[in-house]
């Protein structure tokens, strides 16, 4: 039986991005084409000044292309205005960042339940929603405790709980592992492929490729340009075993 193709979710279309700081120009894109499918796993990498977080800001909706088209699940969003964009933000995108962004001195459950907080989500449904997202990522159990008062390994899991906890369409990680030491960054890592097995669309940006080998998509960064997209890492095989 034929398997259902994927819907394509995020498409760039000729994307540049020109910063201007008085009379300098610099173009950090320069005209990048791609699509991300609904459940893919991708890794987005390249060195230092490639053009990659100018790719997870604009793909996150955090900043517009200077000219191109943004497609996000079949919306041009290119120039969408500030509050356009932040809406964006809150409905389709789930943030995982290194630097975890948890309140230390606040319980796991309600570090999970911020967003739907914001969100104006009545108390018995941020606890429900908030602890099926802990369940998710197997720590119901560390809820009371306060963020600063559990590893760091579980700090990033209970990063991505409260990045998965309004739904959304991807689920972003930018350098997600940054601050892990190796045998934590994997364990995390293995989360994430076990996350996008069970339906997950999620983009990761790194520089580093033992990271990037957990993806099952590599779209190599130049300069601005794409130099690969399916990109082979040597490391690949070794990871994932």
């Amino acid at each position: 039986m034929r398997k259902n193709k994927r819907n394509t979710l995020i498409g760039f279309e000729k994307i540049k991005k020109t910063y201007v700081t008085g009379p300098v120009k610099y173009q950090a894109l320069r005209g990048i084409d791609f699509k991300i499918k609904e459940g893919e796993f991708v890794a987005i990498i390249g060195h230092s000044g490639s053009g990659k977080s100018t790719i997870m800001n604009i793909m996150g909706a955090l900043d517009s292309p200077t000219s191109g088209k943004y497609f996000l699940k079949g919306k041009n969003i290119s120039h969408y205005n500030q509050d356009e964009l932040a809406e964006i933000r809150n409905k389709e995108i789930g943030f995982v960042f290194q630097s975890f962004n948890l309140l230390p001195r606040t319980t796991v459950l309600k570090n999970v339940e911020r967003p739907l907080l914001y969100a104006g989500y009545t108390k018995e449904k941020r606890e429900k929603r908030a602890m099926k997202m802990l369940k998710t990522v197997g720590l119901a159990d560390k809820a009371t405790n306060l963020s600063n008062h559990i590893s760091v390994g579980q700090i990033q899991r209970v990063a991505i709980a409260r990045a998965l906890v309004m739904n959304p369409s991807i689920l972003l990680a930018d350098e997600p592992t940054g601050n892990l030491d190796t045998k934590t960054a994997h364990e995390v890592m293995k989360f994430l492929v076990d996350l996008n097995k069970k339906g997950s669309t999620i983009i990761l940006i790194t520089h580093e490729d033992d990271i990037a080998a957990f993806a099952k998509r590599v779209i190599k960064i130049t300069d601005g340009l794409i130099e690969s997209s399916n990109y082979k890492l040597k490391t690949a095989r070794f990871i994932k075993e």
